[in-house]
């Protein structure tokens, strides 16, 4: 192949992994008012799904209501003709081992239904989290690239890239990745940054590695990378032990004959056995042991909840309580259990296992109290949800934004009830693949609203409105019920009506980010395959990355860094023509951070001004390492707060 004219690298290939009722109304949604019948729910705005393909005849993708395609659609429909309509305006399949855009696991449909899935009515599952389900918008189009079966593969998603942009979509939705790589390598980065070049927002899921640090996916400052965070509903099962100490869980199988009755109650960890793994209730180790009638509580660990019931159910036990392992500590996920079961915290499942160690006689009975809504402690970072620092360009704060990505209530292809009497089958689940199409609808709403803002607008006008607080306007929690850092909330959680009216904008075109890389030390060649045209980064400023004008700071302070760091940041009025903005400054502790100037005001003939930030390391910090944060504010009396977040690394 080298040989060939027009060649200009090849890398082996990867096998990437695929990382609603409710969470629309949570995100301030609501029909025939706001934002989203401002926004016009997304009409006329064209989602590329890049996953495992969509089934459609879920009345998810109904198009009643729904105008054609816009006239600069260019794809193609390769399911039988007829299936597609004004919502699926194009299927297509890359891996040409499937031979249909047909989705088969579930994970595509769930996807492509939350970004644009249209109103249905009497959604739930098991009868639990009822009401209307939606996606985000509602009146999108939706373009399928099936990229995913199994696995996905590299070369697959740059193909359905490719397709998309050809297609003309305008926003990309992509539920998967892979380990951190140097953007030159990175197929998802790659694509991405030629969609951004055709005024295509590309909205990724961030991972699923957390809530270990450096465990990011999609960094590229091109991509909007999306975390997992919960809503404020509960699907709740109540463990009451014996000594009438109650401990809240959740499941999503909820069943309405099982009494309420006590039950014998075992711990699996304490059973009669040489098997290490026995509290993880797997199949060898809970092989030919006898639980019949019995409430069994079996260690969660980072597997599979529902095949852990399964083994207890074959043992013979009546019910289970799930506990978390340390790391995801309070997060508790609604799984479709096979057996009556609750999922509980790390804590609570402590508070389990003293009880039963302090009787002879341990019992407890498991209450279903089905759907609660207002937990005040939302959002909360997922445990799951991956964590910053950025591997592959540390001066770019990752994640961008986190949404909800919790117990999140989709289509899915067949009834997890054994149903058969219905096609409106949904699905509950989690993971950061959730809370990227959350966002992906954010950005096509956003971009009916103003479809003349650049990718890097709508990213900025997330970023810079985004919540720190929860509905208790307390500082947003991670899974330990402790403050997030920046590196597991990036610059807060989603709040799609300050979007649409940012007040000031951080812009990026193509081109500026040349000097970016080569401000990353990469070769001309490694440059040229990401802007897909000979560079010469010698005659190039070289910038370095805090310097790339993005909505947020990443400062290095270490042996190799100046104590004194000045960058600049460039900013558009998209709000009031005429207006003053004054700064306002939260430094991270031990660091001097000084704006210049302390004010700006924007005439009708000058929009766009800058600013300078210096960053100074105080002595205070000489010797400590870790990662500190603040934040600095342009405030325009109470209408405009433009949030931008600070987090140090400290070495």
């Amino acid at each position: 192949m080298e040989s060939n004219p027009g060649f200009i690298s090849a890398e082996p290939e990867r096998k990437l992994d695929m990382h609603t009722t409710h969470s629309p109304n949570f995100l301030g949604l609501n029909q025939n008012m706001g934002f989203w019948q401002g926004s016009n729910y997304g009409k006329g705005v064209i989602i590329g799904v890049l996953d495992s393909g969509i089934f459609p005849s879920h009345p998810s993708f109904s198009d009643e209501g729904m105008p054609p395609p816009p006239a600069k659609w260019k794809g193609k429909c390769e399911f039988n003709p007829t299936v597609c309509n004004n919502k699926i305006i194009g299927a297509r399949y890359l891996n040409f081992f499937d031979g249909s855009p047909l989705d088969d696991g579930g994970h595509g449909t769930h996807t492509a239904s939350t970004a644009a899935g249209s109103f249905v009515a009497s959604a739930n599952v098991f009868g639990n989290a009822n009401g209307t389900a939606s996606g985000i918008a509602p009146l999108a189009h939706l373009a399928i690239y099936k990229v995913c079966s199994s696995i996905c593969l590299e070369s697959n998603i740059l193909a359905a890239m490719d397709a998309a942009i050809e297609d003309g979509v305008d926003i990309l939705s992509l539920s998967l990745g892979g380990p951190s790589r140097d953007f030159y390598l990175d197929s998802i980065a790659l694509g991405a940054f030629s969609a951004m070049k055709k005024g295509i927002l590309v909205s990724c899921s961030a991972g699923n590695s957390g809530p270990f640090n450096f465990s990011m996916e999609n960094e590229a400052p091109w991509i909007l990378t999306v975390g997992a965070s919960t809503i404020d509903r509960k699907i709740r099962a109540t463990a009451l032990l014996g000594n009438n100490i109650s401990v809240d869980g959740e499941t999503l199988f909820q069943p309405s004959d099982f009494p309420s009755t006590l039950f014998p109650l075992v711990y699996a960890g304490s059973l009669n056995t040489s098997d290490p793994h026995i509290q993880y209730c797997t199949r060898a180790s809970l092989n030919k042991t006898d639980l019949r009638g019995m409430i069994v509580v079996c260690e969660m660990g980072l597997g599979d909840g529902v095949s852990k019931g399964v083994e207890v159910k074959n043992a013979g036990g009546a019910a289970m309580i799930l506990v978390n392992h340390w790391l995801y500590a309070n997060m508790t996920l609604s799984y479709a259990h096979v057996l009556p079961t609750t999922h509980v915290g790390y804590v609570d499942g402590l508070k389990i296992k003293t009880y039963i160690n302090s009787t002879t006689t341990p019992m407890a009975a498991i209450l279903f109290k089905g759907t609660i809504i207002g937990d005040d402690r939302a959002p909360v970072v997922a445990a799951f949800s991956s964590r910053g620092p950025n591997i592959a360009s540390p001066g770019i704060l990752k994640p961008d934004i986190i949404g909800p990505g919790v117990n999140i209530l989709a289509a899915w292809p067949v009834s997890i009830e054994n149903n058969t009497n219905t096609n409106a089958t949904f699905n509950i689940i989690s993971g950061t693949s959730m809370s990227c199409p959350h966002l992906s609808g954010v950005a096509a709403l956003l971009k009916s609203a103003h479809p003349d803002w650049s990718p890097a607008a709508i990213k900025s006008a997330i970023m810079t409105t985004a919540d720190v607080v929860n509905l208790a306007q307390n500082p947003i929690e991670d899974e330990r019920f402790v403050p997030a850092a920046l590196f597991a909330t990036g610059s807060g959680h989603v709040n799609p009506s300050r979007a649409n009216d940012p007040g000031l904008i951080y812009d990026l075109k193509s081109e500026d980010y040349f000097p970016y890389l080569c401000g990353l030390n990469y070769t001309n060649l490694q440059v040229s395959i990401i802007m897909q045209k000979k560079v010469d980064c010698s005659v190039e400023a070289r910038i370095s990355e805090a310097q790339l004008n993005y909505p947020s700071f990443a400062i290095t302070f270490g042996p190799l860094q100046p104590i004194t760091q000045t960058y600049t940041r460039t900013v558009t009025n998209v709000g009031e023509p005429v207006s003053s903005y004054v700064v306002e400054i939260v430094p991270p502790p031990g660091i001097g951070v000084v704006v210049e100037p302390t004010s700006l005001d924007f005439t009708e003939a000058n929009p766009i001004l800058q600013y300078q930030v210096t960053f100074t390391r105080l002595g205070s910090t000489t010797n400590n390492a870790g990662y500190i944060q603040g934040y600095l504010k342009w405030n325009s009396g109470a209408k405009y707060s433009v949030r931008t977040p600070i987090a140090v690394i400290l070495r």
